[in-house]
């Protein structure tokens, strides 16, 4: 009988064994790029949307202090004409006045007196602050001037009286305060230069 040779083993290709293996090498590292992008895209998306949270938060809170202290503006800002009445009532009265005033007289501008502080200080417990200037350096954002003066007394620049008494609550202004700006002392008078022609009225 006749024996078959033995069939030969099939050669490996070597080049096309290290394509293959170049690549899924390669896939392998698109598909790890892509999910390392994948990952910081996530990561910065979450990190934005926390930050946007934390602002949210912050803002809300800022929204309800501010809620809490500004309630009482409008109804703040209609009493400041009570609190302008009280005081106009009492400067209206003459110091010489008050000195000789009788009993029931004195006891009506105590009254008075004591209205208007406790006025004051209800407002200071909802956070309504008097502004009085006087003596200070004007300030456009607390100060509206109706007028500019000369002073021998104040230096320029400063409130030299206060029209109307301003109002703050908490941070911003309720109501400016009305004042005069000093304009600095008076500039002297140039003396009169005398006549040096050498003429003479003519007599008739």
């Amino acid at each position: 009988m006749t024996q078959k040779p033995a069939k030969e083993e099939p050669e490996i290709d070597t080049a096309t064994s290290e394509e293959l293996a170049n690549e899924a090498a390669s896939n392998a590292e698109a598909n790890l790029a892509r999910l390392e992008s994948e990952r910081d895209d996530f990561k910065d998306k979450l990190l934005r949307t926390l930050a946007d949270m934390e602002n949210l938060r912050r803002r809300t809170e800022r929204e309800i202090s501010d809620a809490k202290a500004y309630a009482v503006t409008s109804f703040a800002r209609d009493m400041l004409g009570s609190a302008d009445n009280l005081r106009r009532a009492l400067e209206s009265v003459p110091e010489a006045a008050r000195t000789a005033a009788e009993a029931a007289l004195a006891a009506l501008i105590e009254g008075v007196e004591l209205t208007e502080r406790d006025l004051l200080k209800t407002l200071e417990r909802h956070g309504v602050r008097k502004i009085d200037p006087q003596g200070e350096k004007f300030d456009p954002n607390l100060h509206q001037a109706m007028f500019e003066a000369p002073d021998a007394e104040t230096p320029k620049g400063m409130v030299s009286k206060v029209v109307q008494s301003g109002y703050k609550i908490g941070e911003r202004v309720l109501r400016p305060a009305l004042v005069g700006v000093s304009a600095g002392a008076p500039k002297p008078q140039e003396p009169s230069t005398p006549d040096t022609s050498g003429s003479t009225p003519s007599g008739h």
